[in-house]
């Protein structure tokens, strides 16, 4: 493996992991599910999540070319990111709200493939990390680092996924360790996830109005 393609890795990797450092929809639900669903399944969740974001920054390669030269692409990448936050902030408060009066039960037993592609789905509705390969990408190529070539393609979209999952574990292993916490959490958890849908809509409609001005 050449010079290059390692500074690429850790370039990725690292990029990747602060994209999620911040609570957001994915790595509070991989939390949630940890507090719900114990630390094996927050750890399915965050491996199916991790997938997406491979793909997701497979696709900003492919766009990363002409993103710049036709911004319509990201004016359309945050209307579908509106869109999925205002639904997701009125679900998840209705959620909240409906199971505030239930009594919380931690399940042992779970479906590993439903948590699995339930990670891919949450991650997949989160568009919002396509732009931001796609900047990546940009900013990796006017360095050097990366060429439009396999190994180089193949080295930034699994350095991604791998940034995002070791993030994800972190959630995962934080929440988990916190025995006497998790059962708070996992009751209030519609209400975050909730609230955090409505911040980011917000955010997408601020850049909305940014881009279009």
């Amino acid at each position: 493996m050449t010079i290059h393609l390692l500074i690429l890795f850790f370039a990725t990797f690292s990029a990747a992991l602060m994209g999620v450092v911040f609570p957001g929809l994915v790595n509070i639900t991989a939390a949630k599910t940890s507090a719900k669903r114990g630390k094996q399944g927050g750890m399915i969740f965050a491996l199916g999540a991790s997938l997406t974001v491979v793909g997701q920054a497979y696709v900003g390669v492919l766009i990363s070319k002409y993103l710049y030269n036709n911004p319509f692409v990201i004016d359309i990448l945050l209307k579908i990111a509106l869109v999925v936050f205002a639904f997701f902030a009125i679900y998840f408060l209705v959620v909240a709200k409906k199971n505030s009066n239930k009594p919380k039960v931690r399940m042992v037993e779970v479906s590993k493939k439903n948590l699995f592609f339930k990670g891919m789905l949450i991650s997949a509705l989160n568009v919002l990390p396509i732009p931001y390969f796609c900047g990546l990408n940009a900013a990796w190529n006017v360095s050097g680092w990366i060429k439009f070539q396999l190994w180089d393609i193949l080295i930034f979209i699994i350095a991604a996924g791998l940034g995002t999952f070791a993030m994800l574990y972190m959630y995962v292993t934080y929440f988990d360790k916190l025995e006497s916490r998790t059962n708070n959490f996992a009751r209030y958890s519609d209400y975050i996830l909730s609230a955090l849908m409505g911040v980011l809509l917000i955010i997408t409609l601020i850049r909305i109005f940014y881009t279009s001005a």
